[in-house]
């Protein structure tokens, strides 16, 4: 797979990816500066990819009725910048320029609330899933367009975040692949 190349746009919004818009965000703290990549996995229902579901919980637009586990999503508001799918497809969420709501309670090198300083980006997959080689070719040409404009100095993972809540992206997740190929560091 080649994506084609992708530009970030003066408003947060990168060229060359699908858009759907979520209310799930809001305004970044006056004078934050972007600064870590936090990477995610997601899969709804739990362990099934595709249908759409994951975009719908964004988007906020999740018909609650649709399977027995999404009624414990109920009142649910999250999202993500990007969202990359098993196919290798991604679709933004946010702009960069504002804050998703996708790291909850978090801290990063002393820093909380990593929602105001960080990228959320969403893997299709599980904690115990391998991702695929397209996911990481999505990631290779996702991560050059944020830097462009992003001092991007690290990545993390949901879990090293949220010790304490989360375990994504998993040990599957591949970092040193990620360093290989964008020059992200966990850390």
């Amino acid at each position: 797979m080649r994506l084609p190349s992708l530009a970030l746009r003066e408003d947060g919004w990168v060229a060359g990816v699908a858009h759907c818009l979520s209310p799930h965000c809001d305004a970044r703290p006056a004078g934050s500066s972007v600064d870590l990549l936090v990477i995610h996995n997601i899969s709804l229902p739990p362990g099934e990819f595709g249908g759409g579901h994951v975009q719908r919980l964004f988007a906020g637009t999740l018909d609650l009725s649709a399977h027995a586990f999404f009624a414990t999503l109920a009142g649910v508001r999250v999202s993500a910048h990007f969202l990359i799918e098993r196919d290798g497809c991604i679709t933004q969420f946010v702009s960069c320029a504002a804050r998703a709501w996708h790291a909850g309670a978090s801290v990063h090198r002393g820093r909380a609330r990593c929602n105001d300083f960080s990228i959320g980006l969403e893997l299709e997959g599980t904690d115990f899933t391998p991702y695929r080689p397209a996911q990481y070719l999505a990631l290779a040409a996702l991560v050059p367009a944020l830097r462009a404009r992003y001092a991007l100095a690290h990545a993390a993972g949901h879990s090293d975040i949220a010790v304490e809540r989360k375990s994504d992206p998993g040990p599957l997740f591949d970092w040193p692949r990620l360093a290989a190929d964008t020059g992200l560091t966990r850390g």
